[in-house]
This record gives structure tokens, C-alpha cells and sequence, in this order.
């Protein structure tokens, strides 16, 4: 779907309903708020300007909450698995698995080096590792977190700000 049918999508919902639907995007409740206060939106660069402003304005704790909505890329895959094949599956978990395909492939090796160096991230930044994992292999993101893990807090929260923008782009065109 394009920018355009997910603004035709948001302008026809009440509210509340929109609200939701953004949350399945990004999971930050003043950002969706934000959104929500600029609509109607009529065009999809409308919806995006309002997204992108929204998120400029998001703080530390927005953007964490955002963040802490993710699984964890390189976690027990078939824990993975299970979760998202839940009957009560949401949008959002069924796009994370969809956005995560490349790492249910990967080596055992990989796998268990995307895990370990999760918790380092983790430990280190106090938010999981994130990317836009979208047409990335298991071994392009163990790549790019190896490239990260030596950042500051700052390029980091900088980094994950920027990722969560690019997978909201891609959830937005997911909608309706």
C-alpha cells in the first residue's frame, strides 16, 4: 500500500481508531497522538510530513517506548515463532516477523552471535538493537550491529530513532 491509501485509510477512521492504527506503525503514544492531532491528511506526503514532525518532537521516553515494542532480532527464533502465532496476533508482531524473515535462515552461528551481542547492546545502551530488518539476511544485521555496538548512547538513540522511522514508513504502507 502507498503513502497515499494510508492517508485515504487514517482519514477515515474516527479518532480512537486511528490512534490504534498508528500504534501498529510505531508504538509511542504521544507520537501517535501527534499524528492523530494533525489529521486530516488528504495526501500521503501530508501524512508523512505529520509523521516526521510528530517524531521530531518525540523525546528520549517516546522513542523508548517505541523501541521496547520490537522483539529482539537474533532472540530464540522459535520463541519467535510462538509468539507471533498466537490467535490474538496483532499487526505490528506479524510484521516484526515478517520484517525478521532473514534471520529464521541463518546459521546456528549467527544466530547465537545476534544473540550475545544483543544482550551487549542491550547492557550497554539500555534499549534493544534496532533496524530496519526489512530485506536484510541475519548476516547483514549482525554486520550492522557489530558496526553500532561501539557508538555512544547518543549516536545510538540517534540511530534507533532514524530505523524505527524507516520501518513506520513501511508499516504505514502496510495498512488497511
Amino acid at each position: 500500500m502507498s503513502l497515499e491509501k494510508a492517508a485515504a485509510h487514517l482519514d477515515e477512521l474516527d479518532a480512537t481508531a486511528r490512534i490504534h492504527a498508528l500504534l501498529t506503525c510505531c508504538h509511542a503514544t504521544h507520537w501517535a497522538e501527534e499524528v492523530n492531532r494533525r489529521a486530516p491528511y488528504a495526501r500521503g506526503e501530508a501524512l508523512w510530513r505529520a509523521v516526521e514532525e510528530a517524531w521530531a518532537l518525540s523525546t528520549e521516553a517516546d522513542r523508548l517506548e517505541a523501541f521496547a515494542a520490537h522483539p529482539k532480532i537474533g532472540g530464540d527464533v522459535e520463541a519467535l515463532r510462538r509468539k507471533f502465532a498466537t490467535a490474538n496476533l496483532s499487526k505490528s508482531a506479524d510484521w516484526s516477523g515478517h520484517e525478521q524473515a532473514g534471520v529464521a535462515h541463518a546459521s546456528h552461528e549467527v544466530i547465537e552471535r545476534l544473540s550475545s551481542l544483543n544482550l551487549a547492546y542491550e547492557k550497554k545502551f539500555g534499549f534493544i538493537f534496532i533496524v530496519c530488518a526489512t530485506g536484510k539476511s541475519a548476516e547483514e544485521m549482525l554486520g550492522l550491529l557489530e558496526a553500532r555496538l561501539p557508538n555512544t548512547r547518543g549516536e545510538e538513540l540517534d540511530n534507533a530513532a532514524r530505523e524505527q522511522l524507516k520501518i513506520t514508513r513501511i508499516r504505514l504502507e502496510k495498512l488497511a
